[in-house]
């Protein structure tokens, strides 16, 4: 009986190489994550582990992984949930996790971007939690140099080809669609969508609420305000959906800070909530705490980051496997924010909105 056969030995890396027909120190600049190899050469010594049936994570000592948050303030509620989650799955599966913030233009092309210093430590980080807003550009300076990485893919900017890399997604466009219907069930029918659709979350919210009225045989309606500050978004988007005096018994708004501003517009025209216009929003961080209280979209940014740890380990393993796309569910929270109106009170603006508009 042989050594393998009785358990006394595993592969390693002069199996790897010679399954590989490569150098050893080729195979360990593959295995150490060195972006200067050839990419034929790395696929070959990775089907070659995969052929050995190593296990890649239990293989160096180091186990770090980085979340690098990108373009997003520190303590946006989101992502700082998004961490949380990262951070107790890490610790559950014997993870370190470092923590890093980057911002870049996210025109600029690959070549000109430049990962930072904890992102390029194949010594002390074995692969990258994207998380904020990313760039197509980065996804494909990391891909060419071999990173091993999962992104959120409802924040990638511009058109993503998700046929390279990890993904985990907040099923925001299904939120979408149930929150109106949601409110087409309680008899609205002039719904209008405020938020800034250059954005993708928002763009992707959008999505599902155009679907949402189009099946019901309704026009989508949208006010997009170019700013990236989303209380800003809803206050401006309001004030000047008032100001153009169509018909609206109802606003969503493409996130709870938007819904915020939505809700400060609204009482800056001397308008109630929802006595005058329903509002929902998108994400639920702030819901709870507006009064009234908001009906939204809850996401589980928590299930996010625990998904986003749990593909990167799994890649780490097995570098060779199919690439995975995984997407978290959404709910409906109905709260205040929102009331049944009747036939007649879906036709035109009432009184107290029509006395907003003149005003």
């Amino acid at each position: 009986m042989s050594k393998k056969d009785t358990g006394k030995s595993k592969p390693g890396l002069r199996e790897i190489a010679s399954a590989a027909h490569v150098s050893i120190a080729t195979a360990s600049r593959v295995l150490s994550g060195n972006s200067r190899v050839d990419p034929a050469i790395r696929r070959s010594v990775l089907a070659a582990v995969s052929e050995l049936d190593i296990d890649l994570s239990e293989r160096n000592k180091t186990k770090a992984l980085a979340f690098l948050l990108s373009n997003r303030p520190m303590q946006h509620a989101f992502h700082s949930n998004i961490l949380l989650g990262a951070e107790a799955h890490c610790a559950s599966r014997g993870w370190e996790l470092i923590f890093q913030s980057s911002n870049y233009p996210l025109q600029v092309s690959g070549r000109e971007l430049h990962l930072p210093t904890v992102v390029k430590r194949h010594d002390i980080v074995r692969g990258v939690l994207l998380a904020g807003t990313n760039s197509t550009d980065l996804l494909k300076l990391l891909m060419s140099k071999g990173f091993q990485f999962v992104v959120l893919g409802n924040n990638i900017m511009g058109e993503a080809d998700l046929s390279g890399y990890d993904a985990v997604f907040s099923d925001d466009i299904q939120g979408g669609l149930d929150a109106t219907r949601y409110l087409i069930g309680l008899g609205h029918r002039h719904i209008w969508f405020v938020g800034n659709l250059r954005l993708p979350w928002f763009a992707r919210c959008y999505e599902g609420y155009r679907r949402g009225m189009e099946e019901a045989g309704l026009t989508p309606r949208s006010n997009s305000v170019d700013s990236e500050d989303e209380v800003e978004i809803g206050y401006l988007g309001t004030k000047s959906l008032l100001a153009k005096g169509d018909p609206v018994t109802a606003i969503f708004a493409g996130n709870d800070p938007t819904a915020h501003g939505v809700y400060k517009g609204l009482r800056d025209s001397r308008l109630e909530i929802p006595d005058d216009i329903s509002v929902v929003g998108c994400d639920d961080t702030i819901g709870s705490w507006l009064y009234p209280a908001l009906t939204t979209i809850r996401e589980f940014p928590e299930q996010l980051g625990k998904q986003m740890v749990e593909l990167l380990v799994n890649r780490i393993g097995n570098p060779s496997q199919e690439y995975q796309r995984v997407t978290v569910p959404t709910e409906l929270i109905k709260r205040d924010s929102c009331r049944p109106i009747s036939d007649s009170e879906g036709i035109l603006p009432g009184p107290a909105l029509q006395d907003a508009i003149i005003s």
